[in-house]
Parts: C-alpha cells; structure tokens; sequence
C-alpha cells in the first residue's frame, strides 16, 4: 500500500494534465460549427488551429485523448456560449497548472540544469530512427495514420452538422463515441497483437482498417438512422484513433538496446509531423472538391498503402 500511495499522486497528476490537455485542444473541434461562423470564419478552418498545437506536440513529443470533449463542450456551448465555454476550459488549465506547481519539485529531482538544450540535441532521436529501417518504417506508419486520426478527429463534428443537420449535441456525442471505441480498441488491438497476431501485422490490418473506414464516408448520406452513425464512428475510431499502443510497442521492440526512450521520442516527431500536415492537405481537398466524404476518402488511400506494405514486409516464417 505504501508502494501505491507512493505513485497515485504522480499518476494522478499526470493523467489530470494529460485529460485537460486533450479536453482543450478537442474542444476546439466541437466548437467550430458555431464558433467559425462567428468568427467570420468556416468552420473547416479550424483545421490549421489543430495543426498549430500538434506542431508543439511534435517538437515535445507529448500527446493526449478526447472523449471528454465530444460529450462535455456541446453542453459547455449551451449552458454559457462557445466564448465563456472557452474562457472556462482555459481558466481550469490554468488552475491545474498552479495546483500541480506545489507538488513539482517533490518530483523533478533527477534534472541536471547543465544539460545542454541545443537543436542538435533535440533533432538526435529523430536522426536515429531515421538511420534504423525498422523505425524508420514506424516513421512512415505513423506519419501516414496521424494524419487519417486527426482528420476524424478534427473534422468530424463539423461533418455531422454540415451534412448531416444534426445538432451540435447529437455530433458531439458520435465524436465521444469514436473516442470511446478508440480506448477500447487499442486494449483490444494490443491483445491481438500480443497473443494472436504480430504488432506489425496488427498495424497492417489496422491502416487497412481506417482506410476502409475512410471509403464508407463516401456511402454516407442523411438517410442513415442514428445508430448507424454511430457505429460507423465507432469503427473509424477504433481505427484511426486506437492504433497508438500497438504502434509504440512496436517501435518499443525494434529499437536499439538501451535507446527505446529516443527511438519513441524520434517516431513520435513524425507522428506529430503527420498530425500538422494533414489538416492544411484536408481542407485543401474540401476547398477543390467541395465534399467532406471525398476529402475523407483522400486519406484512405495512403492509409491503405502503408496497411498493404506493412503486411507485405512481414518477417518470412
């Protein structure tokens, strides 16, 4: 028990961080039906808002998940408006950061305030993995299958509004949905990996998964029931979004001896690098074609190619 007290408060802490992180950057997604017109903007704009702070991410390898903002911000927007919605998300990141700052040093014990901070070494994790074939295709697995996750991520609710009439709350709970189905399918999918399949041939299956996923947004129409909806969120999010645990297991298990931190560091760069790239390329397509299923279905393709390769470079028996 003493063991347990002794890690519950920095665990605490760190998925406190990591849910309010995440509550905040995909609140924005939700927001945007109501808050881009506002603005005297479209609502697909705030793409290049995503593409802003995972270019942060990228430089600092942190990342975060978004159930809480598909289900709370509609309810957010309604009870105070999108702008006091967003000075309430903001204020409690704030809070959290005071609250957290009382407990840093107990912690932040091993810092050596010599330690050189220069772009050499913050580029050096990236340099290695892209000399390693193996964590080099990580590299390109992860930049390809970032980008189809925040495309759902980012441009689903505003999808559902546009397209399909419903209202912000019903949109923001199919957006929870997904995410939900995402936490359950990378439990699920490590399984797999772990006792079934290979993790590489488990990230193949799942990039053809999320490319398949992708297509059916073509089929998508009005006259689907609800349920539908549903479902299909939930599948496409299992997908694109729950294929991050096999992911870095895998890169785990190919890294060099004694270099797994870098090596996760140096993929996690072109993860995020993905992640930047893919809503600029997204909301290009919208502009040229005028369609958010035909934008999805873009993504499919090089997420379908990296499925096929990947099953294709299997290890020979």
């Amino acid at each position: 028990m003493s063991e347990a007290r002794r890690v519950a408060l920095p665990l605490a802490v760190t998925l406190a961080v990591q849910t309010l992180v995440a509550f905040a950057v995909y609140c924005a997604p939700v927001m945007a039906p109501v808050a881009g017109p506002a603005l005297g903007y479209s609502p697909s704009a705030v793409g290049y808002y995503i593409a802003a702070t995972y270019f942060g991410s990228m430089l600092s390898s942190a990342a975060a998940g978004g159930v809480l903002a598909g289900a709370l911000a509609p309810l957010l927007i309604l009870a105070f408006g999108w702008q006091w919605g967003a000075v309430a998300i903001g204020a409690a990141c704030a809070a959290l950061a005071l609250a957290i700052g009382a407990v840093r040093e107990r912690y932040d014990r091993e810092l050596d305030p010599r330690a050189p901070i220069s772009l050499r070494s913050a580029i050096g994790p990236v340099r290695m993995v892209l000399a390693e074939p193996p964590l080099r295709l990580m590299c390109i697995t992860s930049f390809v299958y970032g980008g189809v996750q925040i495309t759902l991520v980012t441009y689903l609710v505003t999808f559902l509004v546009d397209s399909f009439a419903l209202t912000l709350v019903v949109a923001g709970l199919v957006m929870a949905v997904s995410q939900v189905a995402s936490v359950i399918g990378r439990v699920l999918w490590g399984g797999l990996a772990d006792r079934v399949l290979t993790r590489r041939a488990m990230l193949g299956l799942l990039g053809i998964g999320m490319g398949i996923s992708a297509l059916v947004a073509l089929a998508a129409s009005p006259d689907w029931p609800a349920w539908l909806l549903f479902v299909y969120a939930a599948a496409f999010g299992a997908t694109a979004v729950g294929w991050n645990g096999v992911f870095l297991a895998e890169v785990a298990r190919v890294a060099p001896a004694g270099r797994t931190s870098e090596a996760t560091g140096g993929c996690l760069f072109f993860t995020f690098l993905g992640v930047v790239v893919a809503p600029p390329g997204f909301n290009a397509v919208l502009a040229l074609a005028g369609s958010y299923p035909l934008a999805y279905a873009t993504f499919a393709a090089p997420a379908l190619a990296v499925g096929v390769w990947l099953l294709a470079r299997m290890p020979k028996p």
